[in-house]
């Protein structure tokens, strides 16, 4: 089925200021359905993490925001070898606050990993107080 969505996903990677990108949305309603499309269709390889199942992970984002180490995790989490090539992913991304702060930082010293964020409980977790990388993702 194609998704008009997937146009616009096509523009962001496309784009030259491209900054990390954050989907939100009422559950169920096919944001990891799109975002593993769009993965398949315009990248050679995606590292796909859902931080519903990846605490260890979620942990590392406790220990450093710096996006070469991090990158490195995601790479030993999902066994993909992440370039600027790969599509990076963090699904349920409210469940790991802190690798929502962190694309503040892959904007500014990693902007050419692309990364998609996408949370269906992200409007509740930020309203609790969670730090939102204001100007640094679309």
């Amino acid at each position: 089925m194609e998704r008009t969505i997937l146009g616009n996903l096509e523009a962001w990677r496309r784009s030259a200021e491209r900054k990390p990108l954050i989907l939100t949305g009422a559950r169920q309603i096919g944001k990891t359905w799109i975002i593993r499309e769009f993965g398949k269709r315009y990248f050679p390889h995606t590292a796909y993490v859902s931080f519903e199942d990846a605490p260890a992970l979620a942990g590392q984002f406790e220990k450093t925001l710096d996006p070469k180490r991090l990158i490195r995790a995601i790479s030993a989490e999902t066994g993909v070898r992440v370039t600027p090539a790969t599509l990076i992913v963090f699904d349920e991304v409210q469940e790991a606050p802190r690798a929502i702060t962190s694309l503040k930082y892959f904007c500014e010293e990693a902007r050419e990993y692309p990364i998609i964020a996408a949370g269906s409980a992200l409007g509740i977790a930020l309203h609790k107080g969670l730090s939102f990388p204001v100007g640094k993702v679309d």
